[in-house]
């Protein structure tokens, strides 16, 4: 749980800082067009910051965290992010700049948005799993409380 918490804070700071740097850089080269770097921030803060942030809840409820699934996911989740953002800052800044980008950057770009996405998969199928095994224990200490075995435990204990 402690890595997904530090990991969203440094989500937070990153995507402050981007959003930043585009406010600046393209006030400093007056560019009022089209530009990637308008929505690094949103990216940063949205799918890292509060994406995590969730996850973290989530980890709370179902004890995701400590297992190699998990593991999986947080480091191709993370990946994802971080080539998507760093292709996006990179066309952007060019753009920003009045330089041409190469079209290899809307590869790299394609390629961290796959690579998020199989960390998306991998989280579903974690959760899942643990939300199936809440819902039998559920299940199983309904029916175990409804029993007559169950009524006796419970006088017992009261």
């Amino acid at each position: 749980m402690r890595k997904t918490f530090h990991a969203a804070h440094v989500y937070m700071i990153v995507g402050v800082i981007s959003g930043l740097y585009y406010r600046e850089l393209t006030k400093a080269y007056d560019f009022t067009g089209d530009t990637q770097l308008a929505v690094v921030h949103t990216h940063l803060l949205a799918l890292g910051m509060l994406g995590l942030l969730i996850v973290l809840g989530l980890d709370k409820v179902f004890s995701l965290s400590g297992t190699k699934h998990y593991d999986y996911f947080f480091w191709f989740y993370n990946a994802g992010i971080a080539i998507t953002c760093a292709s996006m800052t990179y066309r952007g800044t060019q753009t920003v700049l009045g330089h041409k980008v190469p079209e290899l950057f809307s590869l790299v770009g394609g390629l961290g948005h796959i690579i998020l996405t199989v960390g998306l998969i991998l989280l579903f199928t974690l959760l899942g799993k643990r939300v199936k095994a809440h819902v039998d224990a559920q299940a199983a200490q309904a029916a175990t409380a409804g029993s007559p075995d169950g009524e006796a435990e419970r006088a017992e204990v009261g």
